[in-house]
């Protein structure tokens, strides 16, 4: 298995029969941390979905760890935090609730978890609530936030799984001021630790001073990129 936590090869993505990626190379290394820019319509969220294999490549190759991502197994390895909660039927979920499903990937589908296992991911997910300054709403039922709230709600769920790469879809959008520098004190802190971040926005903000590469894209494609 590669060390190379993402890295795709002319990668192209069709959709409605027209290009929304159109031969992007990208190679993404352990402890980069790479910030994807550009308008609207640019194709950022579709590479990050395509680099993680949720979205299809029409044509082109993508790995993770480099394995394929249909092949790719070792999920507690990468920390995916998306634009928005999905809306699920049946009982609302506490923050809590959301939050602890990030240490999912780490437990063995073949046994219970053992009594020391459930104190760590007790722990893990304290902790990622009080990284968010979600701690006094764990109780709370997600979808009754706010936006913002539950854009933190999903950063502490990544947390949680304590990965060693992060892919987060426009992690700022929808968050005061004051959160964006909570998120950016995390992020610091995981860089520092060696984690490989790989983020879509708009404006970087209080993020930038940790941005190692700026990944620019128009109209499916790179335009530019520029190293920090």
């Amino acid at each position: 298995m590669s060390d190379v936590p993402f890295q795709m090869t002319g990668g192209r993505v069709r959709r409605d029969g027209r290009d929304v990626l159109a031969g992007v190379d990208l190679r993404v290394a352990a402890g980069d941390v790479v910030a994807l820019l550009g308008p609207n319509g640019a194709g950022k969220s579709t590479l990050v979905k395509a680099l993680l294999g949720l979205l299809p490549l029409s044509a082109g190759r993508t790995e993770i760890y480099g394995t394929p991502p249909a092949r790719f197994r070792d999920w507690r390895r990468v920390g995916y935090v998306p634009q928005r909660l999905p809306m699920g039927g049946g009982v609302p979920a506490t923050v809590r609730e959301v939050v602890a499903s990030g240490r999912i990937a780490r437990r063995s589908r073949w046994r219970p978890s053992p009594v020391g296992d459930r104190a760590a991911d007790r722990a893990a997910v304290d902790r990622a609530l009080a990284a968010v300054g979600l701690a006094d709403r764990a109780r709370d039922s997600a979808h009754l936030l706010s936006g913002g709230q539950q854009q933190r709600v999903l950063i502490a769920r990544a947390l949680a799984g304590d990965p060693d790469a992060f892919v987060l879809d426009e992690p700022t959008a929808g968050v005061d001021a004051a959160s964006q520098a909570d998120l950016a004190a995390t992020l610091r802190g995981l860089v520092s630790g060696g984690r490989t971040v790989v983020l879509v926005a708009h404006e970087l903000g209080p993020l930038e001073p940790l941005i190692t590469r700026v990944v620019r894209l128009d109209h499916g494609r790179i335009a530019a990129e520029e190293t920090a």
